[in-house]
């Protein structure tokens, strides 16, 4: 007996001694931001893993990272750390074409190069972390997985979108998904997930996840685990073969496909992947994150980017009303548009689906003359987009983009591209550069979510990538006013959005109703006013028919005047899901912008972002009777100075809007 108790207590030293031996191999690398609050820990032993800390909390709990090539070495097993180096960024990024006038990157970075030649960089920034791998190969790599362990601390909430695809590959679909508000226990493993997605953490803090600079490389998505709170990645697979199909045959559908990811250089940067972090959700709605991890501009010469508003045909169906010719897809509707967007001073307009024959760009319809309409338009001083399949695109690419520029044309919006393999992701930025050859700007729909490719070229002034005003055409369960108060502390974080605002004919929620050719939005008019300032577009759209707002003179002059880009930009106040409230400043003027759900809410706006002065203020609030009449709205105008404070009610579905210029 006493031999046997010996030998199970030498066996427990022994466990012991190994587990201690094991112990002291893991290596931890910590980097923690310049304000001390958010950190990233890297572990360096049997495996590569990573943690994520902030304010106190643990957000992800120690998981693998780690990519699998196709020859079997996987990077990121039995690493052994060459050199760690740690540096300070802190530097102020110009972005002509955005949010802010410049971008404070301030952050700091840790490189850990592996034995093997490749290695991780990792960035801590006040508001989040990010990580990428980077590989100094001499030959081109064919990666066949990359894992990222999300392995959350606790059961927290989620602002999840799922993956909804009724065709055979999961990976074709149109990232236009409203969020499913559960905990990740609730999350089914047999779901897939796309980004950015929102976690709920502890004591009202939140985290987004998402990705920045995919180049090269398949968009990340996540799947549940089997058991507990841990998510990790999936990538679509690289295409072998596509066939031109889907909604009139505008898209590139899948046939085949390899088992690998991606195949690529040796030595290169892989995609950052993000998690950005906030104490309040109202500091989501001003995160700089993906831009700053962007790759810097490729075009020299900007001069020629014009950002702006658009007058759009598609939404409201070519409705025009009062005209002594038949509204459509030609000539007369279309100088009609000119008309109108010269007279509120509106950028350009847009000859969507139908201007010419199906599936084929290069055959203009005969109901179009289309340099009568470019030339109309040099005259009024607006300039012509056209929308174009991503398929017929892609196959005429040189060729459209040359004839058309040519022609006087402003810039391609490209349609149904519905995937972010990396065959397509190649395409977001082929398209991005021979468009800038041609001095053409773009607009990307049917798209994933924005990676920073704005940044790097800034000639795309939008994505889609959300579940926008266009879906209120269709028969929809959608709750729209809770979906536009969750989507700018979400989607936003990405970049920005083509939610496409505008509708002038307004519903409550008990009298909303479906309509291909007379379509209504749910919310009030003053919810869709504050949509132009509380969500980020370079390229904006007027939904609705030129007619409808000749009607409402004193609501299109206000989302005519709002800027698209702007100098400076403060999150007011919000709450994912029940409201949201931007101040935008361009020059003297700042644009303040409320929005919120079903829910109605009062709220206080403070103007301490102003700089001292008098300032007059134009303002537009929900009518009394908006709870049942949606477009009803008060305009009013005073005098106000930064001590004032706005206590503001918004109406189900409310929104809340001025302008306030210094005198």
């Amino acid at each position: 007996m006493c031999f046997q108790r010996g030998l199970v207590c030498l066996l427990a030293v022994l466990v012991c001694l190994v587990v201690n031996v094991h112990a002291q191999r893991v290596k931890q690398y910590q980097l923690t931001s310049p304000d001390g609050k958010t950190s990233a820990v890297f572990y360096v032993g049997q495996s590569l893993q990573w943690s994520v800390t902030f304010h106190g909390q643990q957000l992800i709990k120690q998981g693998e990272i780690s990519m699998l090539l196709q020859t079997g070495e996987r990077l990121g097993k039995q690493p052994v750390v060459v050199s760690a180096r740690e540096e300070r960024i802190n530097q102020h990024i110009p972005s002509p074409f955005y949010k802010k006038a410049q971008v404070a990157d301030d952050c700091r970075q840790l490189i850990l190069t592996l034995k093997g030649n490749y290695g991780i960089i990792c960035r801590a920034y006040n508001e989040g972390v990010a990580y990428r791998f980077f590989t100094k190969r001499k030959d081109s790599l064919v990666v066949m997985s990359e894992t990222a362990a999300f392995d959350f601390a606790a059961d927290f909430q989620t602002y999840t979108p799922f993956v909804i695809s009724s065709r055979s590959n999961q990976y074709e679909h149109s990232y236009e998904t409203p969020y499913s508000h559960i905990p990740l226990s609730a999350v089914s493993t047999d779901s897939l997930i796309y980004l950015p997605m929102m976690i709920a953490l502890r004591d009202g803090a939140k985290a987004v996840i998402t990705e920045a600079d995919v180049e090269e490389y398949p968009g990340m998505y996540l799947r549940k685990q089997q058991a507990g709170t841990a998510l990790t990645t999936e990538f679509p697979p690289y295409p072998l073969s596509e066939k031109q199909g889907g909604y009139n045959m505008t898209q590139a559908r899948i046939v085949s496909q390899a088992d690998y990811i991606a195949r690529t250089a040796g030595t290169r940067s892989f995609p950052w992947r993000v998690i950005v972090c906030s104490r309040e959700d109202k500091e989501l709605l001003n995160s700089d994150m993906v831009f700053k991890l962007a790759a810097p501009s490729r075009i020299s010469d900007i001069s020629w980017i014009k950002p702006g508003k658009v007058a759009w045909d598609w939404w409201n169906d070519w409705n025009i009303s009062q005209v002594n010719f038949r509204a459509g897809i030609n000539t007369e509707t279309y100088k009609y548009y000119i008309d109108f967007a010269a007279a509120h001073h509106l950028e350009y307009i847009m000859l969507d689906e139908g201007w010419a024959e199906k599936g084929d760009i290069m055959k203009i319809v005969p109901q179009i003359n289309l340099q009568a309409i470019i030339d109309y338009g040099k005259q009024k001083n607006v300039g012509v987009w056209l929308w174009g399949g991503m398929y017929p695109t892609n196959a005429v690419m040189d060729e459209a983009f040359a004839r058309y520029a040519g022609m006087g044309i402003k810039g391609f919006k490209i349609d149904f591209i519905n995937r972010d393999d990396q065959k397509m992701m190649r395409f977001y930025y082929r398209a991005a550069q021979k468009a800038a050859q041609h001095h053409l700007l773009l607009d990307f729909h049917g798209a994933c979510k924005p990676t920073g490719l704005m940044r790097t070229y800034p000639n795309v002034l939008n994505y889609e990538g959300v579940y926008g005003l266009e879906m209120a055409k269709f028969p929809t369960k959608v709750d729209f006013p809770q979906h536009a108060v969750s989507i700018p502390f979400i989607r936003m974080v990405a970049g920005a959005m083509d939610y496409t605002p505008g509708a002038m004919r307004n519903s409550t929620r008990k009298d909303f109703y479906s309509s291909i050719s007379t379509p209504m939005s749910q919310g009030t008019r003053c919810h869709q006013m504050a949509m132009y300032v509380v969500f980020e577009a370079p390229l904006n759209m007027l939904s609705d028919n030129p007619a409808s707002y000749e009607k409402e003179r004193d609501c299109t002059a206000f989302i005519a005047g709002v800027p698209t880009v702007f100098d400076e930009t403060v999150a007011v106040a919000g709450k994912a899901g029940a409201y949201a409230a931007i101040a935008r400043r361009k020059g003297d003027t700042w644009y303040v912008g409320a929005l919120g759900s079903w829910e109605p809410q009062d709220m206080t706006i403070s103007l301490s972002f102003l700089q001292p002065g008098n300032y007059r203020a134009r303002v537009f609030s929900d009518g009394v009777n908006a709870d049942r009449m949606a477009a009803d709205y008060k305009k009013e105008e005073t005098m106000v100075t930064p001590a004032t404070q706005y206590q503001i009610h918004l109406a189900p579905g409310g929104g809340w809007v001025a302008t306030f210029t210094q005198q």
